[in-house]
This record gives C-alpha cells, sequence and structure tokens, in this order.
C-alpha cells in the first residue's frame, strides 16, 4: 500500500549587499521575514535551518574572523536541531563546531575528505542518534566523490537520523537503552544537504535535480517493503522557483502528486535560491527567513531559513 505524502517547500532570498562596519560596540538587529507559527499539537518537533556560510576568502569582505562569531550568535538565538550548511571551509566548519559544542558536525569536503568546500550537517548530539551516512557526487559517476563536469564538483552529503528519547529520573523508557545509555525509538527520518552549480550551468543542476529524486526514491522501498520515513532537502540550489531544476522536485505548481514536493512560496519570488523542501507525515510550524545583522553587517550573502516542524509518525 502506497503512503500519501505531504510536502512543503520553504525558500530564501540570496542577499547581495554587504556593509563593512568596524565592530566596536554593536547593538543586534534580528528581524525575522515571513514568521509564522502554528500552535504545537501532538508529535515530535524538530527544527531545521539551511544557512550558506559565504566562503573563507581574503577577498571577500566582510572577512571570516568578522564575520563567525556573528554567525556563533545567529545560530543560538534560533537553536535549530539541525543545520544545513554550504561553502564553509575545514577551517570554519571547525570553528563553528568549536563553539558550538552541543552540536555533532558530519560531511565530507566535495573533493573527499577535507578539502575544500563542504555541505556539513550540524545536530543535536543529545537529541539525536546518526543511524547512516553516505555522500554522492552531482555528476554522472555518483560514486566518485569529486567528480563533475568542472573544476567546482558539487557533492550531496546526506544522513539517517533517530530521535533519542531519553526518560525522566524514576520513569521507565518503553524503548530499550543501547550500550552508550541512549533510549531510542523508531522514529527516523532523512536530511539530504547539498549546494547547487552557479548560474552558469543549468544543465548540472538539471541534472543533480534528477539524480538527487532517482536517490531519494530508493530510500524507503526495500523490494515489496516500503516504510514511510519523512525526508528533508535542504541547501543552496543557484536557481529561482519557477526553473526546471524546480519543476523536477515540485512539478507544474503544486501537484497532487506524492512523489512530489509542494511549494509554500505561491508568490514564487525569482531570488529566492536557499531552500528547506520534505516530504513524508510532517507539518510546518513556522518557517523564517531570518535577517539578522548587526549593524547593517551581514554575517554571509545568504539570509538562512529557519523552520520549525512537527513528525507525525
Amino acid at each position: 500500500m502506497s503512503l500519501k505524502l505531504n510536502i512543503i517547500l520553504i525558500m530564501g532570498k540570496k542577499f547581495k549587499k554587504l556593509v563593512f562596519v568596524s565592530i566596536v560596540c554593536l547593538s543586534v538587529l534580528s528581524d525575522s521575514l515571513h514568521a509564522q507559527e502554528k500552535p504545537n499539537t501532538a508529535g515530535s518537533l524538530i527544527s531545521i535551518m539551511t544557512y550558506n556560510l559565504k566562503f573563507a576568502s581574503p577577498t571577500y569582505k566582510p572577512l571570516w574572523e568578522v564575520r563567525r562569531d556573528m554567525q556563533i550568535d545567529l545560530i543560538n538565538k534560533y537553536n535549530p536541531d539541525i543545520i544545513g550548511t554550504q561553502e564553509g571551509l575545514k577551517e570554519q566548519i571547525d570553528y563553528l563546531a568549536d563553539h558550538l559544542p552541543e552540536y555533532v558536525v558530519v560531511g565530507e569536503g566535495r573533493q573527499g575528505g577535507d578539502d575544500d568546500e563542504h555541505m556539513a550537517i550540524f545536530y543535536k548530539r543529545d537529541k539525536f542518534r546518526l543511524r547512516e551516512l553516505n555522500s554522492f557526487a552531482l555528476s554522472s559517476t555518483p560514486e566518485r566523490i569529486g567528480s563533475g563536469p568542472n573544476v567546482n564538483p558539487r557533492l550531496m552529503t546526506w544522513a539517517r537520523f533517530a530521535f533519542i528519547n531519553t526518560p525522566k529520573t524514576g520513569q521507565e523508557s518503553a524503548y530499550p537503552a543501547d550500550y552508550r545509555g541512549h533510549w531510542e525509538n523508531n522514529q527516523e527520518f532523512y536530511v539530504f544537504n547539498t549546494h547547487f552549480f552557479n548560474g552558469r550551468e543549468p544543465q548540472g543542476r538539471l541534472s543533480a535535480s534528477k539524480l538527487i529524486m532517482e536517490r531519494i526514491e530508493k530510500l524507503n522501498h526495500f523490494g515489496s517493503w516500503e516504510q514511510e520515513r519523512p525526508i528533508f532537502l535542504l541547501g543552496d540550489f543557484n536557481c529561482h522557483p519557477k526553473s526546471a531544476p524546480h519543476k523536477v522536485f515540485v512539478g507544474e505548481g503544486n501537484s497532487e502528486n506524492s512523489d512530489l514536493f509542494k511549494d509554500t512560496n505561491v508568490n514564487g519570488d525569482p531570488k529566492e535560491i536557499d531552500w528547506i523542501l520534505y516530504k513524508g507525515s510532517v507539518e510546518v510550524l513556522k518557517y523564517e527567513e531570518v535577517n539578522y545583522n548587526v549593524d547593517g553587517v551581514y554575517p554571509s550573502d545568504h539570509k538562512p531559513i529557519f523552520v520549525k516542524f512537527l513528525i507525525n509518525i
């Protein structure tokens, strides 16, 4: 029996203008765009953020050394359970990990190992157990990490998580404790994080979107056995909502095809390139395009997208 999937896509604008300001005494402006929140109901809550950190380069202003603590502050304010980052070099990922000890970070560089930009996934160590981790190249040879149509290969990092359900003191758990003393249930979900080819490579983005859909389709199917696990797809897709890759994910408009994603932004702003998509028994409680800056200085040229979900499994 096939399972009906309800899907929503949340996207944000790439913020292109940055102003350099000497940071001595700063007041923090953290305005929220398009923020809405529904009342909480029964189920498991999860909050997810996608954030292009902006590549650490001596020619990019403001410098990483100026921006990095702003990013730490932003993440602490929103406290997402899971963060998918793009463009982060190892030094950037390591800095965030060192200053955000409540998170575990996974994912390799797009050339393999620690080299080049990472599509990293940060997750709360006390809330989730990592059950599976893998990556594939967005190319015709996806198992060859670092392969691609040009010198800037693209990568997908994906992981399967389970919620940790630690009982309160004196309370018995409905689930067995593992050897580390954690309690797990069977409530699992997937997170996919990527960064598509830039604006000069439309065919690369289209091919990548088709590859991703093929891979995702296989996850919840094992022969004749089918299990529904929510799937979250996030990243910088470098294309607008009405583009060909977008149609691969959502079809023409809000299709009723349960294999496709749906789009919550009916306006289809052409500048929105940072997306969070999901499918499964999931409801959006809040979505927000984060307009965080300090005296007009932004920590990246992208605004992160922050979403609260309710998983009903």
